[in-house]
């Protein structure tokens, strides 16, 4: 799931990608309306977070902008309006709305909650043969037994089981995956798939196309 991050301030924007991210969100972050408008309309987001006040206006009326435009991207504002005027318009426009300070876990959990909304349209357990995959718990299990992956090793897996069968490129699994700063050339992405692999066992469920991509195949034969 790909999240975009709209804070001015760095001391606050660190702390908040570096938990999604370790939940295995690839985010990007942006410090300015100007460079989140553009990055909606460059990449499609799962959820924004977005601070209500940032150094060149309001979020308020960039997602209202949004709103009239048709696009339905997941809002969460962050701000530090305790006003309860606030917080309706916020909600009125945006779909959560969080006042600072604010705990970083129950963020996380509310974007969570956020993406499920938004992929509504898909279950919430996924299976491919022996393998399920718990969305909401982010629980993984083969045959029943917890199979541990890391939130990494996890949003490959999900990315993959979305269409079975279908090829993944390497390129879209790290734009999926990976944060904007990723390395498009770094073997990231073949050490964490053999790790995965490694963890859900045998028979492998992901098969490698050399020179494509990947796939989940579901009858356990990939190689």
């Amino acid at each position: 799931m790909r999240v975009l991050v709209l804070e001015d301030d760095a001391e606050l924007r660190r702390p908040v990608t570096w938990r999604l991210r370790h939940d295995g969100f690839a985010v990007d972050e942006v410090d300015r309306l100007a460079d989140a408008d553009r990055a909606v309309r460059i990449q499609d987001y799962d959820c924004v977070v977005a601070d209500r006040m940032v150094a060149d206006g309001d979020a308020l009326d960039l997602v209202a902008r949004w709103r009239t435009e048709g696009r339905a991207t997941m809002v969460l504002f962050l701000t530090a309006r305790h006003d309860p005027a606030e917080r309706v318009a916020g909600l009125d426009v945006g779909d959560d709305y969080v006042t600072k300070p604010f705990d970083l876990d129950e963020l996380a959990a509310r974007v969570r909650a956020l993406c499920r909304r938004w992929g509504r349209r898909e279950p919430t357990v996924v299976r491919v043969g022996d393998v399920e995959i718990d969305r909401a718990r982010r629980e993984v299990r083969r045959s029943g037994v917890p199979v541990l992956l890391t939130p990494k090793e996890l949003a490959i897996l999900e990315a993959l089981v979305e269409e079975p069968g279908v090829v993944v490129s390497a390129e879209a699994l790290i734009e999926r995956c990976w944060h904007d700063r990723a390395d498009l050339f770094s073997r990231s992405i073949t050490v964490h798939l053999s790790t995965l692999r490694r963890k859900l066992g045998d028979p492998p469920i992901i098969r490698t196309i050399r020179g494509v991509g990947y796939a989940v195949e579901a009858d356990g034969d990939g190689a």
